[in-house]
């Protein structure tokens, strides 16, 4: 069983690596392998809309995006770590998920999610939710802390003095190692739930 972490941020060392890394190092003492893949200082384009993925099975900008596609769709779990910035996640991140999310045509109902921000005072929960959302949409459970999954400091070194932001970060490799091998328990009992074919439903007539 494996997990994903995405690094939005520019600084590959930074705040947001400090708080994902300690998800990982969790999730690995509770025997989930982890790859954190650095992304937030790559060119990745937002997304035109051309619908090349639904011929191709993957973006038509052969990029980050695809090699994370081929990630995810081994893993059974995915965190996204970002920077606030003006109360929202990086926007290379939004990017790469925008697309991400869109394009890719495997299952992603029941591999687990869990978003993850860091700023140095506010903004926090506006940017936490935004992320939340591509795993709402996508059937994928969201894994929760013992309170938003926020850290604060201006520097890695200022992370690891917040003592709470690193509990919330320990608390959630823990929660999602659970719950990534309880639906692999119960997927090899029973299988995932029917699919059902989606409806869609225009307002204007």
């Amino acid at each position: 069983m494996k997990a994903l972490l995405i690094n939005g941020s520019p600084h590959a060392n930074g705040c947001t690596f400090t708080a994902l890394n300690i998800v990982a190092e969790e999730l690995q003492k509770n025997g989930i392998e982890t790859e954190i893949v650095h992304i937030g200082n790559k060119d990745i384009r937002g997304c035109i809309a051309c619908g090349k993925c639904y011929e191709l099975g993957r973006c038509v900008f052969d990029d980050m995006v695809n090699e994370v596609a081929s990630k995810l769709e081994q893993a059974d779990g995915l965190v996204v770590g970002s920077p606030v910035y003006y109360s929202g996640p990086n926007g290379t991140l939004t990017n790469l998920l925008d697309r991400l999310f869109y394009s890719v045509h495997y299952d992603l109902r029941m591999k687990v999610g869990a978003a993850v921000v860091s700023a140095r005072r506010g903004g926090t929960t506006a940017a936490f939710d935004r992320l939340n959302k591509y795993f709402t949409i996508s059937e994928m459970p969201v894994v929760s802390s013992r309170y938003w999954n926020m850290v604060h400091g201006h520097t890695a070194e200022d992370v690891m003095k917040d003592e709470e932001g690193c509990q919330i970060m320990r608390v959630l490799g823990r929660n999602m190692a659970f719950l990534i091998r309880a639906i692999a328990a119960e997927r090899e009992r029973n299988g995932l739930p029917e699919k059902i074919k989606a409806s869609y439903t225009n307002f204007i007539r």
